[in-house]
């Protein structure tokens, strides 16, 4: 069952799955984090790929208010990222998300998997 804490950020999550987003990730950092409460993590295909999660990352946070979210590692070909404020949203390649390792660094937090429907 889903927890409450993460009820507003399935529509960010539904918005990287319609965008064919793979292994869509929620971390609630809550107090153990200063730079945000909520990592939301997902895996692109390609360069594309993440590009076009960044506008779905970007169009979804713009629905609660974010406007303009800061994005970072444009040129880099394995991470990106969307500052929503409260919310920051990763966009590994998937090299560069075994690399980073982000769900371990953050192995305290309270953990969210979203189920992509569209691959059941």
């Amino acid at each position: 069952m889903e927890s409450k804490r993460f009820e507003q950020y399935i529509s960010i999550c539904e918005a990287l799955a319609n965008k064919k987003g793979h292994d869509i990730t929620v971390l609630d950092l809550g107090e153990t984090a200063t730079v945000s409460d909520i990592f939301i993590i997902v895996t692109a295909n390609s360069e594309t790929h993440m590009r076009t999660l960044v506008e779905a990352a970007d169009e979804a946070l713009s629905k609660y208010g974010v406007k303009h979210p800061r994005i970072e590692g444009e040129n880099s070909p394995h991470w990106r990222l969307v500052d929503g404020d409260n919310v920051l949203v990763h966009v590994f390649s998937r090299k560069g998300r075994e690399h980073y390792k982000v769900e371990k660094v953050w192995g305290d937090a309270e953990v969210y998997i979203h189920e992509n429907k569209s691959d059941n």
